[in-house]
C-alpha cells in the first residue's frame, strides 16, 4: 500500500513539475535571450560596461540573442511539427493523454459514445482538477457523455441465459444507470466549482441512445478521433457463485486513432464520425437524473 501510495505522489510532482516548465520556460527563455541582447548592447554605449564586457565581441553575441528571441516561437513550432507521428491504435487506458492534450486548447469540446464511460470519466476527474491550480490557456470546456438507454430491455449488458443466450436483467441494468448518474454527478459538481471558482467555464451533459454499446468514440477537439469496438462476448459475475452477466469491458477495448493532422482519408474520418456523433446527440433524449435539470 506504501508503494502505490509513493508512486501515485510521485506521478503528481511529476505533473505538477511538468505544468510548471510549461507555463514557465518560454517567458524565463525571452527575458534571458533580451538580458544577453540588452547587456552586449549596453557595452556598446557605456564605456566601463564595455570593458567589463571584453568590448566588441559581444555585439555579434547580442544580435544573436536578438536573432534568437524573434525565431523562439517558430522553432518551438517547428519542434513540435517534426514529432513523431501518433500511433494508429492505442489501448484505451491511455485515453489520458488524449485528455491532456486537448485540455491546452483555449476552446475544448469532449464527446463520447460507449458504455459507461468510466476509463474517460477518470482521466477527466483528474484533468480538470488540475484546472483550478493551472488552466493555462483553456477558457471554455464542453464535454458530451452519450450511454446506454438502461431503462430500456436489453440483449447486451444482460445476463447469460442456461443456454448462453442473453436474458434482460433490469437490476444489473439499473446498477448500471446509477453508475453513470454518478459519474455524472460528480463531473457535473466539478464542472459548477470550476466555473465559480477559476477563469474557466466547464459544462458537462449526459444523454441517453437507444440500443447495445458496440462502439467506444471519443472526439477530441473536433481534431481527433478514437474508436473501437467493445468485444459483447465478455462475461462478469458480481459474486463468486452468482450468474454470469454479458457486460463490456472499456479498459481492454483498443482504439483506433484518426487525426485531421494525418492523411486525407483521417481527415475525413474525423469529420464523419463528429457528424455521426452530433447527429446521434440531437436525436438523444436526456437520462431520468436529468429531466427537470437541463441538459
Amino acid at each position: 500500500m506504501a508503494e502505490g501510495t509513493r508512486i501515485r505522489s510521485d506521478d503528481g510532482m511529476g505533473r505538477r513539475i511538468k505544468r510548471f516548465q510549461d507555463r514557465y520556460e518560454p517567458m524565463v527563455t525571452r527575458l534571458v535571450l533580451l538580458g544577453i541582447f540588452a547587456s552586449g548592447l549596453l557595452g556598446q554605449f557605456v564605456k566601463p560596461v564595455g570593458d567589463a564586457l571584453e568590448g566588441k565581441v559581444f555585439v555579434g553575441g547580442a544580435l544573436l540573442s536578438l536573432v534568437a528571441y524573434v525565431l523562439y516561437d517558430q522553432v518551438r513550432e517547428l519542434t513540435s511539427s517534426v514529432r513523431p507521428a501518433a500511433r494508429a491504435l492505442v489501448s484505451s487506458t491511455e485515453i489520458g493523454m488524449f485528455v491532456r492534450e486537448a485540455l491546452q486548447a483555449r476552446r475544448v469540446e469532449i464527446a463520447f459514445l460507449g458504455y459507461t464511460g468510466e476509463t474517460l470519466y477518470n482521466a477527466l476527474y483528474h484533468r480538470l482538477e488540475d484546472l483550478f491550480d493551472n488552466p493555462g490557456p483553456t477558457r471554455r470546456v464542453s464535454i458530451r457523455m452519450l450511454v446506454p438507454d438502461f431503462g430500456m430491455p436489453m440483449t447486451v449488458p444482460s445476463r447469460v441465459g442456461s443456454d448462453g443466450r442473453p436474458v434482460d436483467d433490469p437490476d444489473f441494468r439499473k446498477r448500471l444507470e446509477r453508475r453513470c448518474r454518478e459519474y455524472d454527478h460528480v463531473l457535473s459538481g466539478l464542472a459548477e466549482r470550476l466555473t465559480e471558482n477559476s477563469r474557466v467555464t466547464v459544462e458537462c451533459s449526459y444523454r441517453l441512445y437507444p440500443g447495445i454499446p458496440r462502439d467506444k468514440i471519443c472526439i477530441f477537439n473536433r481534431q481527433q478521433v478514437l474508436h473501437g469496438l467493445y468485444d459483447l462476448s465478455a462475461r462478469m459475475r458480481l459474486e463468486h457463485a452468482g450468474p454470469e452477466y454479458y457486460d463490456p469491458k472499456g479498459f481492454r477495448t483498443d482504439l483506433s486513432v484518426w487525426s485531421r493532422k494525418g492523411t486525407a482519408a483521417a481527415e475525413a474520418a474525423v469529420s464523419i464520425w463528429s457528424k455521426h456523433f452530433d447527429d446521434l446527440w440531437n436525436l438523444a433524449v436526456l437520462p431520468p437524473w436529468r429531466q427537470g435539470v437541463g441538459g
